[in-house]
This record gives structure tokens, C-alpha cells and sequence, in this order.
């Protein structure tokens, strides 16, 4: 079993930065992926990043792709979302998730591990 916690979120304006932490413990794999998603009211979740860890296989929803990017420190067991020229319409909760599997999965459903999720909260 995986423990996930997420950090980093907050208020900020329309063009600024921030950088979202995922710190996982518990029961490791030998091969995961882990995956950030966020979530709008009043809409569904989203896949926004995905990487395999221990690698640099990485993957963007086109809607951040070259604003965001995830990555991994190895010897702290946390993932990272990097979160710049931020909009309003990236305002949602984000939440960390981890499969099993060298793969990154867009579905959420491909996920066994799940945060509590940060708020994320872009002003105009």
C-alpha cells in the first residue's frame, strides 16, 4: 500500500508559478508511474502530467504541455509538478496518483493511489 501526500498549492495570479509536491511512503514498486490529475468544480477529473519513475518517460494533457512539468527526486520518493504561466481555467484541485506498471495512463481508473488533493487557485 502507498501513502500520498500532496503539497504546494495555494493562490496565485494569472502568470505565476508554482510547484506542487507529492511525497509517497509505504510500500514501494519496483515499477510504477505516477500521474497528477486535477479536477474543476462542477467538472470531471483530468489527466495533466504522468511520469515513470525511475525514468524520463514523461507525458502532458496538450493543455499544459510547456507550462507544466513533472518530475522526480528518487532519494526523497516525491514527485513534482512545476506550474508556470498559470491561468485561470488551471484552477482546481490537484491530486497525485501512482500505478503499478512501467506505463503512464490518462484514465484515472488505471490508478491504485490516490492524495487528498491541493487546491490550486489561479486569479485573474
Amino acid at each position: 500500500q502507498v501513502q500520498l501526500v500532496e503539497s504546494g498549492g495555494g493562490l496565485v495570479q494569472a502568470g505565476g508559478s508554482l510547484r506542487l509536491s507529492c511525497a509517497a511512503s509505504g510500500r514501494t514498486f519496483s515499477s510504477y508511474a505516477m500521474g497528477w490529475f486535477r479536477q474543476a468544480p462542477g467538472k470531471e477529473r483530468e489527466f495533466v502530467a504522468g511520469i515513470i519513475w525511475n525514468s524520463d518517460s514523461t507525458y502532458y494533457a496538450d493543455s499544459v504541455k510547456g507550462r507544466f512539468a513533472i518530475s522526480s527526486d528518487n532519494a526523497k520518493n516525491t514527485v513534482y509538478l512545476q506550474m508556470n504561466s498559470l491561468e485561470p481555467e488551471d484552477t482546481a484541485v490537484y491530486y497525485c496518483a501512482a500505478r503499478s506498471g512501467r506505463s503512464i495512463r490518462t484514465s484515472g481508473a488505471w490508478y491504485d493511489f490516490w492524495g487528498q488533493g491541493t487546491q490550486v487557485t489561479v486569479s485573474s
